[in-house]
């Protein structure tokens, strides 16, 4: 098991929270943006996930493998045809 550490609920405007050490900071890697979990009596706290990891590398994998065409029919319109301009 990592570093323990002792510490109380405080007071924070309306709210309530904990002071995290900056040693427990350092050994978990935790920068800014965190996610937030309860796990029965426990909380847990990570690293906030970036919402399109990996994006990049499925669309290419997508465009590699033919699979990034459009699945639905394109209809277009008499106006789309004649009066929009890109």
């Amino acid at each position: 098991m990592g570093t323990v550490v002792r510490t109380r609920i405080v007071k924070i405007g309306n709210s309530q929270g904990i002071r995290i050490p900056k040693l427990l900071l350092e050994q978990s890697g935790i920068h800014e943006e965190v996610e937030i979990e309860v796990q029965g009596d426990c909380l847990t706290i990570r690293t906030a996930q970036c919402l399109r990891a990996g994006w990049d590398e499925a669309f290419a994998a997508m465009a590699k493998n033919q699979d990034d065409v459009l699945l639905d029919d394109v209809n277009t319109t008499d106006w789309e045809q004649s009066d929009w301009e890109w």
